[in-house]
């Protein structure tokens, strides 16, 4: 399957590192691979990282923010990355940081059996955490990074009648978009730099010396356009200059919203969150917050039945 591969491109940059660096990797995952919740779905234990604030109140319904890990990554990564327990702090919503299956961690989106394992998981996962807490049904949101991203893509078509909004971060999208049957208009918000060395922004087949094994990726623009079509949008979008290095993308009359932040010279990264590896990953820019504009999204984009 594609998304093995991405996992063997991973493993493959690990061997042309040094053994102490290889070392810290592994005893990193292991060490704050830290989750506080297990659950039993599709016949599997799956593990996840709770987040309810302080601010939450039982009494009020509150907003449920799913947010997906890397292939190779882990929950308690994805948390220090994109910083939303700050914002679940300052506005009273609940997160989530689900786990992948298997070492390096990923999320199974080639096509079979544990694409639908994965599905079903995170959907137990929401039936979980909202006959425990006071979820308001109409405010789930999910947002991945890499891989989760492309989970999340998989989630907006299988699991439509549930989640009001995703946002993407770098998505590794391997499956057509045409695999997505269900034309439900999904509103979406995206992040991808231009010198992406994992997932190319102009798309096409990625690897080098130390990543022999190619993967194609779709254009991020023409991926965008296939979102905006599916949210009937007009076919020529709004351009906006947001920062010195990000240029905002908007498409109009939108039965849901789609917008894009392109970060010019930005790498496979969480722009305003925590850093990769500059030699791994690229630049993160701090020009904007992915989390911060993605959660004033979401606030935006309650679920519609309609």
């Amino acid at each position: 399957m594609k998304i093995r591969k991405i996992v063997i491109r991973v493993v493959l940059v690990m061997i042309g590192l040094p053994f102490a660096v290889i070392a810290t990797i592994v005893i990193a995952t292991f060490v704050f691979n830290r989750t506080n919740g297990t659950i039993v779905s599709a016949g599997e234990n799956r593990d996840y990282l709770l987040y309810v604030p302080k601010s939450y109140n039982s009494s009020k319904p509150a907003p449920l923010v799913i947010s997906l890990h890397g292939a190779a990554g882990w929950p308690a990564q994805e948390k220090n990355m994109s910083h939303w327990n700050k914002l679940a702090d300052q506005n009273g919503f609940i997160v989530v940081y689900p786990a992948g299956t298997g070492w390096p961690r990923i999320w199974r989106v080639g096509l079979g059996p544990g694409l639908n394992r994965d599905v079903q998981f995170l959907s137990d996962l929401i039936d979980k955490i909202t006959s425990t807490y006071n979820i308001d049904r109409n405010r789930i949101y999910v947002n991945g990074l890499s891989n989760g991203g492309g989970m999340t893509f998989v989630l907006s078509c299988k699991l439509a009648n549930r989640i009001a909004a995703v946002g993407l971060v770098s998505a590794a999208q391997t499956l057509p978009f045409d695999w997505c049957t269900d034309h439900h208009p999904m509103p979406m918000i995206a992040f991808h730099g231009t010198a992406d060395p994992i997932v190319p922004f102009n798309g096409g087949l990625t690897g080098d010396r130390l990543n022999p094994v190619k993967t194609w990726f779709p254009s991020v623009l023409d991926w965008t356009e296939h979102w905006a079509r599916r949210n009937g949008c007009e076919s020529t979008p709004d351009k906006s200059s947001v920062a010195s290095d990000v240029i905002r993308v908007q498409y109009k009359r939108c039965s849901a919203d789609v917008v894009l932040y392109v970060v010019e010279g930005g790498g496979h990264a969480w722009p305003g969150g925590k850093a990769l590896p500059r030699w791994w990953v690229g630049k993160t820019s701090n020009s904007i917050d992915a989390t911060s504009l993605m959660w004033a999204f979401f606030h935006e984009h309650p679920l519609n039945r309609n």
